[in-house]
Formats: structure tokens, sequence, C-alpha cells
């Protein structure tokens, strides 16, 4: 009766879940490098992370003020703040769910086992099962993007390449309670990397506003709607998880900075500390709250944080050498533990994983039900030892029973003062298993013996674990794994050195140390986490003597389990350095020899849509021509701008002249944040729009909707400094062109300076200027034209007006910009007309004009009036 209920609340709960609008349907890479497919169908997206600077973003950016500009930042920082919070309360709830329910685990097992151990032991595997069901379940039915740890898919996403579904709230919800099942099922993984992805994707949520499939969405907090702004949002996100999994916030900086952000700056790292620093406030005062019991078993387990601040006080030079032993072990260790999960994941994935989410269900279940067999019935083989005689200065108490929070664990044994010291790690949560590794002034507590069997078993537990359709970090695991060997060679340091003064846990500390940096190849940020966590400032040249080693022997065999990862997943990451095959190649060779697809200025619907559905490029050159018939380069349109145009409707013309023929500024019908594609969504697709034959028939003038000024290389460049190009500055498309023939100026960094002590109307000025000098340059550009050089004058000088009668620009800038104007006309051969027709405009503003303008300024207008123009 009792499976009959429960069985009937799962199906509830999964057609309630069902009901809701799903948005992760597989989505393909739509991007001009061509198109990346997963194994599993999925795919992956490049991001926009460039600004498109088309009209409707220069309108919004004229529009905007200072007090504007002082808005947006006190909103980043409002954002800094919620996500910090935001971070630690779902760490707080994530921390408590799992040590409550480890602690009930434990202690029912531990009751039972008094009058049965058989009993004890179907229990505890039961127990453990029904986590793990709970996790695997929420993964692959409702939100497979939050399987693993998370990190490759938001190092990626930092990077430029947006997985789909990695940063849904539909996901965000899967990692939380996914991370509970699976770190409270015992399996041999960890909860920091799936915190990572939860902070991300808080941080992403917040930047939307929220998630409007699930109506949880807000208007207030639809600010940023660029990736630029969601990246910046998600690195804090990813800094704020890291801070929040180890209390650690100095290291959530500095492994955002080093392992996820391929872009850096300095005010971005003012917000991430600052963020890091909240989460570390929300945790310590949740853990102030739960210390006097209110939070169940949290209380005596908590966050991780291994204080052996009162272990070893100093080291000799002798010592050094079996500690760059630790650091060559965990080299060796790391790099085939990349190796072993990167042959069973591709495995995995290749043939077991592709039979459907029932066999997913049933290897996350059998491989909880192995780790429960050897974590319960290996410490049943192992003797039990004699309990040490008690020290009352240090605290420790022997034995213990078993998920009591500490060390000398008594299992199986037949006297009261024995305790086994394969169950103090094994059968036992993983903090509480490394806070007993690391403990000091336990020398001997563990026999070499025990600690090699442990290494062996939980080191190929982590492999096979490693993969399986359930949230994963390996950060955790990779402690357990270095801290095991470390004391090993700890062991063999005292008995051989007979030195008084050596701990044990030191060595299980750089062991943890060693094994991280062999197999995630982190240094810096490594470095302080393991600082921080062991809050002894001591161990720092010891940690960083270790870290160096052991990523050196790594780097020698394989790349870091994140990247291998990344690349097995279908994720293409630009790392910081170039190959070096790329010194040698040009990017005209990089582009290769496929035809470009471009749109001319003027476009018919129809063959917009032939286009689109013909190919899933997601960046399109647009092609003017000049007067002799050359074609013109006039920017760059994007898919997804296209498709809103399409769906809109609102700027299809009948003409197949460009709009401003008739004269006049065209209006813009849309803001910036329209053609912002939702985050991890496929956003618009051609399918979905429905044109009739009267709207194939129309035109589009793509010159409003289009980037203006991409980025260009000529064809000779060096691909490696194309790469460093692409890299740092985040671009998704990049022009390759041939040799320019002139040069039309030479920008130095005197040019790029701009003195604190001018006021706030001279950079105006400044800023006004270069507007003026770029539409000179354009004005110049689309005069070579003969069919468009008319109404090109007019548009201009007519968008030269809008701004020529704003009151913050000084009255003489105004006219300098005009006279500029007129004489890039005038050095032109052949433009009579074009002269005219400014000329004209000229004296028809003068008229309005004349009664605001100076004594100095009216002679300049009266030469522009008689065409005496300065050559």
């Amino acid at each position: 009766m009792l499976a009959n209920h429960f069985q009937n609340g799962i199906e509830t709960a999964r057609l309630v879940w069902s009901r809701i609008p799903n948005s992760d349907e597989p989505q393909l890479l739509d991007d001009a490098v061509g198109l990346i497919k997963k194994n599993d169908g999925g795919g992956v997206e490049s991001l926009d992370y460039e600004v498109i600077e088309n009209f409707a973003y220069r309108e919004e950016q004229a529009q905007r003020g200072k007090l504007y500009v002082s808005y947006l930042l006190v909103v980043k920082w409002f954002f800094a703040l919620l996500i910090g919070i935001c971070t630690g309360l779902a760490a707080v709830f994530i921390n408590i769910a799992v040590e409550n329910f480890a602690g009930w685990k434990f202690s029912a097992t531990f009751d039972i086992i008094q009058k049965s151990y058989i009993a004890g032991f179907v229990v505890y595997v039961l127990f453990n099962l029904a986590l793990v069901y709970s996790s695997v379940y929420i993964i692959t039915q409702f939100a497979p993007a939050a399987a693993g740890s998370g990190i490759p898919e938001i190092k990626g996403y930092l990077n430029g390449v947006d997985t789909h579904g990695i940063l849904l709230f539909r996901t965000l919800v899967g990692k939380i309670f996914g991370s509970i099942g699976s770190v409270g099922g015992g399996l041999a993984l960890g909860k920091e990397g799936p915190l990572v992805h939860t902070g991300a994707c808080i941080a992403s949520l917040l930047g939307q506003g929220g998630s409007t499939k699930y109506h949880i969405n807000s208007r207030w907090f639809q600010v940023f709607r660029s990736d630029r702004d969601r990246r910046d949002l998600v690195t804090c996100g990813c800094a704020a998880g890291v801070a929040a999994a180890f209390r650690a916030p100095v290291g959530g900086v500095l492994f955002a900075l080093e392992e996820v952000t391929s872009w850096w700056r300095s005010q971005l790292m003012w917000r991430v500390f600052f963020t890091s620093a909240v989460v570390a406030v929300v945790v310590r005062a949740a853990m102030g709250w739960c210390k006097s019991g209110k939070c169940g078993h949290f209380g005596s387990g908590g966050f991780i944080i291994w204080d052996i601040s009162d272990g070893q006080e100093d080291y000799s030079f002798a010592e050094l050498f079996p500690m760059a032993i630790i650091g060559v072990i965990g080299g060796l260790l790391g790099a085939l533990f990349n190796q072993l999960t990167l042959y069973i994941t591709t495995w995995r994935r290749n043939h077991l994983h592709m039979k459907g989410n029932k066999v997913k269900i049933i290897e996350a279940c059998l491989v909880s039900i192995l780790t429960s067999v050897i974590s319960f019935g290996l410490p049943l083989l192992r003797k039990c030892t004699p309990c040490p005689e008690s020290d009352p200065a240090s605290g420790i108490e022997c034995p213990r029973p078993p998920g009591m929070y500490g060390n000398y664990v008594n299992f199986y044994c037949s006297k009261d003062n024995e305790y086994n010291d394969l169950a103090t790690i094994f059968f036992n949560t993983q903090d509480d298993a490394i806070r007993n590794l690391f403990s000091a002034k336990t020398i001997n507590e563990y026999s070499s013996q025990s600690l090699l069997t442990f290494l062996v078993m939980f080191y190929a537990l982590a492999v096979v674990t490693f993969g399986t359709a359930v949230p994963a970090g390996q950060f955790v695991p990779g402690i357990m794994i270095g801290s095991t060997y470390g004391r090993l060679v700890g062991m063999f340091v005292v008995k051989y050195y007979r030195k008084l003064n050596i701990e044990e846990g030191t060595y299980a500390l750089l062991g943890a140390a060693s094994f991280l940096g062999g197999s995630m190849r982190m240094t810096v940020s490594l470095c302080v986490i393991m600082v921080e966590i062991s809050n002894n400032l001591k161990f720092l040249p010891l940690i960083m003597l270790v870290l160096l080693i052991s990523k050196a022997v790594g780097d020698a065999f394989n790349e870091g389990i994140y990247e291998e990862q990344a690349q097995l997943r279908g994720i293409p990451l630009l790392e910081s350095r170039p190959k070096y095959e790329m010194r040698n190649m040009t990017a005209k060779e990089a582009c290769g020899s496929g035809r470009v697809v471009s749109f001319p200025r003027v476009v018919k619907v129809s063959d917009v849509v032939s286009i689109l559905r013909s190919n899933k490029h997601n960046g399109f050159p647009v092609i003017d021509h000049t007067r002799s018939g050359e074609p013109l380069v006039i920017g760059l349109v994007l898919r997804s701008h296209l498709l809103v145009i399409l769906q809109s409707k609102v700027d299809f013309q009948h003409s197949p002249l460009p709009s401003d023929s008739r004269g006049g500024t065209r209006s813009i019908r849309h803001d910036s944040g329209e053609f912002a594609k939702p985050v991890s969504s496929k956003g618009i697709c051609i399918e979905d729009i429905h044109l009739s034959s009267d709207d194939l028939e129309m035109y589009i003038d793509l010159a409003p909707f289009l980037n203006p000024s991409p980025y260009i290389v000529p064809e000779d460049m060096s691909l490696t400094k194309v790469y460093n190009l692409f890299r740092q500055l985040g671009l998704r498309h990049l022009f390759v062109v041939p040799r320019p023939s002139r040069v039309l100026g030479l920008i130095t960094r005197k040019d790029l300076l701009i003195e604190e002590n001018k006021n706030v109307n001279t950079l105006e000025l400044q800023s006004t200027s270069v507007r003026f000098a770029g539409m000179s340059t354009m004005l110049f550009i689309a005069l070579t034209d003969p069919l468009a050089q008319n109404r090109s004058v007019i548009f201009y000088s007519n968008y030269l007006f809008e701004i020529y009668r704003r009151p913050c620009v000084h009255n003489s800038q105004k006219v300098n910009a005009v006279m500029d104007t007129a004489l890039s006309i005038k050095r032109m051969n052949g433009t009579e007309t074009s002269m005219y027709l400014c000329i004209s405009w000229i004296g028809h503003q003068y008229k309005r004009l004349t009664t605001r303008n100076t004594e100095v300024e009216r002679p300049l207008l009266n030469g522009l009036l008689q065409n005496q123009i300065p050559d």
C-alpha cells in the first residue's frame, strides 16, 4: 500500500512538471564557423560579446546621460549583492540537507547494527539507493543539463560558447536537489563543482529578470540583456559558488580569474570580490545560527573547513624531498585519473547512455549499490585497533560511534575501547573523513594497509562514478585521494626521520593539493583555497611547491580534467595560448576556400528567408557597391537580428531603394533589447516565422540593423595574432579582407588618453567630435556611389543637423564638423551636385540658427555659403 502511494506521488509530480513549458529542445550551432553537434544530439552556440553598434544602439547611447550611467553602476553592485546572498543561501540549504540526510542515515544504521549487521547493511544500502535514485531521476527526467560538475560548461560560456540549457531555471532546481541526493547518497563525488554551476545559474537568472517560462520574472531586473553584461554576472556567480563551497572568498575570486574566465578587468574584480565577501558573511551567519542545534546534524558537520592551525609548527630542509615526491605522485595519479575518466566517459556516452534514460538510472543505482557495499563491507574485514592513551588537551575521544563526526570510529569491534581505522574514513561522510585525515596529534591512527586499501578502492570508485547522470564535483574526491597517499608519505617520514614535531596531517594536506594540481592543473587559486580551508598560512610555501611539481608532471601527459571534459562534450574552448602550428598560418588560410554568404544593403524578404533556411551561419557581411561598381563592405548583420526583423514585419518596405532616399532620418522601431537572445535558449527559429506571399515580395533595408564597425584583419596576418585578438576581445566574427591600399590615419597612445581635469562639457565635446569624424568618413564612402549620392548627402546631413542643434555641443565645434563634411565633398571630383545639396542644406539651417550664432562663427558660415572652403 505504501509503495502504491509513493508511486502515485511520483507520477503526479511528473505529470505536473511535464505540463510546465519546456525549453530544453536540442539546439545546433548556427555560427559561421560551422556546425558542431554533440554526441547526444544537443549543440552549442557562440555568444556575441562584441558590442553591435547599429543605429538602435547608438540612439540609446545618445539618450543616456551621466545619471543613467551612475544608475547602471549602482544596479551592477546591487546585483552583485543579490548574487552573493542567493548563492550563500543555496549553499546553506544544500549543506543542511546533505548533513541531515547523512546524519539520519548513519544514526539509523548504527542503531540497527547493534542488533544485526545484516539488517544495518540493508538499511544503509537502501537509504543510499533512495537518495541516488532521486538524484538521477531528477536529472534524466527534468534537468539533463544539470548532470556533471557544470564547470566545463560554465568555462565554455565565459569563453564565448553557450551550451544549451546550462543556465535555465530548470537546471538550477535540478542542480540543487540532484546534488543533495548524489552527495547524501554517499557516492564518490562532491558538491563543490555543482555549487559553482548553481551560482552561475542564479547570476544568469537574476540578470535576465527571472524565468519567463515559469512566470517567475520581474521587469525591474531586466536591465542587463546583452551577452557582455551576462558574462560579468556569471563570473560573479562562479566566484560565489567557490566561496560558498569552501568558505574561501579570496580563493573564489582567484578561481574565477584563473580557471573559468577568458576576459577580465579591474572593475569586474571589485564586484567579484564583493560578491565573494557577501557569500562569506551569509555562510558565517548561517553556521552561527545552526550551532545552537536548530539545523539538526548540520551543527556538527557544517561547511568544509579543515582547521589544522594546531598542526606542525615548522619543517626542516630534509622534508622537502618527500614533499617533492608527493608532488610527483600527485601529477602522475592526477594525469591517470584524467585519462581513465576520459576513456570511461567516452565509452559511456557512445554505448551506454545512447540506450536511453532508463539505462542511466540503472547505471547510477548500480554504482550506488557498489559504493555502499564497499564502504560498509571492507571495514568488516579489518581488525580493530586498541585506542591510544587519551590526551584531555587534544579534545579527541576514542572510540566514537560511526556518523558522529570524529576520529576513532567503533565499528564491528569486539571491545568498547577499540576502533576501526578503515571505518573512520570509509564509513563516514566525505567531509568528516577528510577532517580525520587532516587531523593533527593523531599519529599512528591509521595503518598503511588501511590507507592503501582505501586509496585503491576510492580511486576506482571515483573513476567509475565520474560521468554518471548525477551532479558531480571532483574537488572533494580529489582531496580524499590526495590526502590518503599524502598521509602514507607522512607515515614514512615520521618512521624514518624520527622527529617528534612531524605531523601526518600536514602531509595529507600536501597530498590533497598535489592531486588537485595534477588533475585540475590549477595553481594560484588552488593554493589560496587550500590555505583558507586549512587555516594555516605556514603551509603556503609547501603547497606552492607541490602544486608546481604536480602541474608540471601532469602537463607532460595530458590536459586538465575540465579541458578534456569540455572537448568530450563538444565545447570548442579557445585556450589562453594558440597552437604552435598557427605561427606558420595566415588568416586567409584559416578561412578556407568556401564562398562567403552575404547580403546586399536592400534585400528582398524572400531572399533573406531562402538564405537563412539554406545554411546555419550566424553572421553575414552586408555589401554595397561603389561608383565604379566594386563591392564595398558596409557592415555585419546577425542572423538573430534578421529573425527579429522578419518576425516583427514593421521594417518591410515596397521600394527596392534604401529607406533614406526620400530624405530625413529613419525612425528606429526597435531597441537593442529586442535583439537580445534569451540565455541558454535557441531564441527565434526561421521555422517559427510565418510570412505571406505579399510579405515575401517586399524589401528590407539592412543599414539601420547592421554593425557598421566589425573587426577586420588583413588576409596575410599571422593566425597567432588573429587567435589572440579573437579570444581577448571575445569576438564571434572577424572579417578577413585584402591588404588596404591607403591609410586614413594613425592612432597612438596619446590619442586614446583623456585628461582627468577636463570638465564634462569638454568630454562631451570630444565624444561628439569623434562622432562627427565618423560621420564624415561614412559620408565620403557613401558619395562614391552615384546611385546613392544624393540621398546619402541628405541622410547624413540631416543626421549632422540633429547633433548640430544639441545644446551640449559647443557652437564652434558644430561649425567645424560641417566644414569637415563639406571639405570632404569638395575634395572629390565630379560631386558638384552633392556639394550643392550640402551647401543648400547649410544655408537653410543658417536661416534658422543665425540668431543663435556668435560673431565668431558667422564669418565661417558665410564662407561656407559662398563655397569658400579652404583646402
